[in-house]
């Protein structure tokens, strides 16, 4: 069974960085899709990042050219660089991913960006 978590996370003062991985229990070969999404309180969850298989990336306008998402490996599938933070980047973050036409998520990991 695949079962995602992801580190990373904690607080940190706006303008400052973190990156946030996403392991795996079991070795991922041929995924679909690689996300990384995150919710406020009181608000949607949102689709912040994306690398297909092919390489191809896409960003939310809110964190284009702050943020970046990597391929790692088969047991750590995507990572998040996250640069230039800012007080409404404050969510918890998931990571997600599509295996053999499955969607599983991890637990989310809280990042708190403090004015």
């Amino acid at each position: 069974q695949v079962q995602l978590v992801e580190s990373g996370g904690g607080l940190v003062q706006a303008g400052g960085s973190r990156r946030l991985s996403c392991k795996s229990s079991v070795s991922l070969f041929s995924l679909s899709a690689m996300n990384w999404y995150r919710q406020a309180p009181g608000k949607q969850r949102e689709l912040v990042a994306r690398v297909t298989t092919g390489g191809t990336t896409d960003y939310a306008d809110s964190v284009k050219g702050r943020f970046t998402i990597s391929r790692e490996n088969v047991k750590n599938p995507v990572d998040l660089q996250m640069n230039s933070l800012k007080p409404e980047d404050t969510a918890g973050y998931s990571c997600n991913v599509i295996f053999v036409g499955q969607d599983y998520w991890g637990q989310g990991t809280q990042v708190t960006v403090s004015s």
